[in-house]
């Protein structure tokens, strides 16, 4: 019979029973796997857009020309396009079809983050308004494209699904805290299974705002290191198809514990000593039944500006000490924002089954004034659990911690 821990109930986990992930490192797991063990990262510089400034960005290729499925077509934009380039790769789109099949459509939920959605389409929409009334064009599907729910329905209908759907736009946390939607759904009784996951893709609304609070840095991100300067954003689409752990065999993984925290500390900065970060890290190794010297990796928000870094140390350090290995995947992909806790809850899928720690890309020399244990090359050792953290703006904090079963 195959074990995880005596600590951990299957009754409050979830089977990630299929998963996918695309961003600038690559177009599905295998892609994404070969650039975390090449230490790879798929950021440039580059003009986008109508920026008037160059940025380091994480672009996914061929978003621009990718047709969306005839049926779906009403849902056209660069997010949405995103969507379907990610729902196609690793078989995903047949493992929900199987569990439809199995379960019912009417028993598969859709529980997705995004932060910005298909904002990129009224940006493009605003530059073609009337000059006399200022309207909008009126073929400007605001509801299909830019609407916050647009990627949820999207998804929902790709599958001809009935089951409950919404969309979290908690910021950065978003994509993460749809696996405790999920959890709650399924624990309930109302559903058998779940698609979670995130899309966030590159628009001007971000590029320039997080550019206005100058954390936007002219290189390609360096978190942890002595010079970060600040973020650079990516393209990204993480989807998970997760169900009760009743059934989990040998080497599956399953997300074990959640927790969530709000410290409302300030609108875009976290609390100096990461208390919000500490609740939620806390309440996730609770739900788990782990102590903290069980987890094997701990997968950084790990943002590369100043102040994110400086407090995400504090708090991981209060709990885990300095031992526990630790990264920051952003310097691979850049910060895909809304997607960025589905993504990466994927690379702590990809590391736990694989039995290696990713080390960090683009950090040279780490800030002696962090002290948590920063990878700066990839760690081969055993992976029992691993823990990913989210943090988004206003203090809404996300901490998912994932376990493989063993025999």
């Amino acid at each position: 019979m195959c074990c995880l821990t005596k600590f951990i109930s299957r009754v409050q986990s979830l089977r990630l029973t299929s998963f996918t992930a695309t961003s600038a490192i690559g177009t599905g797991l295998a892609a994404t796997l070969a650039a975390l063990r090449e230490q790879r990262s798929g950021i440039a510089r580059k003009k986008w857009e109508t920026l008037d400034f160059d940025a380091c960005i994480g672009e996914v290729p061929g978003l621009d020309t990718l047709a969306l499925r005839d049926d779906l077509a009403i849902f056209d934009c660069r997010n949405n396009r995103l969507a379907q380039l990610a729902l196609e790769q690793d078989g995903f789109e047949q493992s929900v079809r199987d569990v439809i099949t199995r379960y019912g459509s009417k028993r598969v939920g859709v529980f997705l983050g995004t932060s910005t959605s298909g904002i990129l389409s009224s940006e493009i929409a605003y530059r073609h308004r009337d000059a006399a009334s200022g309207k909008l064009p009126a073929n400007h599907d605001y509801r299909h494209t830019h609407n916050s729910y647009s990627s949820a329905d999207f998804v929902r209908r790709y599958f001809g699904l009935q089951g409950p759907a919404f969309v979290v736009s908690t910021a950065c946390s978003s994509s993460a805290k749809v696996f405790g939607s999920a959890q709650r759904m399924l624990a309930s009784g109302l559903l058998d299974a779940a698609i979670v996951g995130g899309v966030d893709s590159l628009c001007l609304t971000t590029l320039y705002g997080f550019n206005s609070l100058q954390l936007v840095s002219s290189n390609p991100c360096k978190p942890f290191d002595i010079n970060r300067d600040g973020i650079s954003i990516g393209d990204g689409a993480a989807f998970l198809l997760v169900e009760k752990a009743e059934n989990a065999v040998h080497d599956d993984i399953l997300m074990s514990g959640i927790g969530e925290s709000s410290d409302a500390h300030h609108m875009s900065t976290p609390h100096p000593e990461g208390l919000g970060a500490r609740l939620a890290m806390q309440a996730a190794l609770k739900m788990s039944g782990l102590q903290p010297s069980d987890i094997s990796y701990i997968n950084l928000h790990g943002t590369s500006t100043h102040n994110n870094d400086d407090a995400e140390d504090k708090g991981v350090t209060a709990i885990f000490g300095t031992e526990t290995p630790c990264s920051s995947t952003k310097g691979h992909l850049g910060h895909t924002l809304g997607a960025a806790g589905a993504i990466e809850a994927i690379i702590c899928a990809l590391a736990l089954k694989n039995n290696f720690a990713p080390g960090g890309v683009g950090t040279e020399t780490i800030d002696p004034q962090l002290h948590c244990n920063y990878l700066l090359s990839n760690l081969e050792q055993p992976m029992r659990h691993a823990l990913s953290n989210s943090f988004g703006f206003g203090g809404s904090n996300c901490s998912l911690v994932f376990s493989k079963i063993t025999a």
